[in-house]
């Protein structure tokens, strides 16, 4: 998995962790070990442990009694309905953001981080850059959230991250049958952000709010074709079991 090379040592160390669970290169139970991050992504040992501590608030991987992280487990009903939680907390934050009049600064900056996902959608290989859309998703996420100005919501998506896969990071490898519906679903989900963020900016609010929590349904979209392929991919935990029930 390649990571950006200009991410700081943490961020590099999260990417590459949540990279390895979500893609199912780490199962449930395996032990998540701090010198194997070290060898892995490059970084020191204090980042590797920034990263698991960051891997277990997303819920990802588990503290132990007896010490140490291992993987989680969890179900595919678990993740869609992480997913729909998310939606309804962002949709909320988006309204907020509208009828309060996000910062000039703010929406200055979402537009540059729109501009900067353009590129990645429109490359010829967005299928192979979903780590720079992933990060560059985050960033944006994150802008139109703080333009809640409400301590009280920021809690809440604060706690968010402790379901597996209620943030947008569930990407895994892509096989080339799958290339087609991946670039259509991220370029589906930028149109969404550009129009999220048109909300916000002209005071939208039940607009903004309607247009997140449907935009949420974009990672549902993502992990519902991986399930459907007919070739084997590889998937986290629980989800990788639910695609073997079904196809017996």
């Amino acid at each position: 998995m390649d990571i950006d090379p200009n991410l700081s040592q943490t961020e590099r160390a999260v990417y590459g962790l949540r990279g390895l669970i979500v893609q199912g290169k780490l199962k449930p139970g395996d032990r998540v070990l701090e010198q194997a991050l070290v060898d892995a992504f490059g970084v020191s040992r204090t980042p590797a442990r920034a990263a698991m501590q960051r891997i277990s608030e997303e819920g990802l991987i588990s503290l132990q009694p007896s010490g140490g992280y291992v993987v989680s487990s969890f179900t595919e009903d678990d993740v869609f309905d992480a997913i729909s939680i998310r939606g309804t907390l962002e949709g909320m934050a988006a309204r907020m953001a509208a009828e309060k009049g996000a910062p000039a600064r703010v929406l200055k900056a979402m537009h540059e981080c729109l501009e900067e996902l353009d590129a990645v959608v429109g490359s010829s290989d967005v299928a192979g850059r979903q780590n720079d859309y992933v990060v560059l998703n985050d960033r944006l996420h994150e802008l139109i959230c703080g333009a809640a100005q409400s301590p009280m919501v920021a809690r809440a998506l604060e706690r968010l991250v402790a379901i597996p896969f209620s943030v947008n990071n569930s990407f895994t490898d892509v096989p080339a049958s799958a290339e087609a519906g991946v670039r259509d679903i991220l370029r589906g989900a930028q149109e969404q952000h550009r129009n999220i963020v048109d909300a916000i900016e002209n005071r939208e609010g039940t607009r903004a709010q309607a247009l997140m929590i449907e935009h949420s349904r974009s990672t549902w979209k993502y992990l519902n074709l991986m399930l459907h392929l007919p070739e084997p991919v590889a998937l986290p935990g629980g989800l990788q079991a639910a695609l073997r029930a079904r196809r017996t």
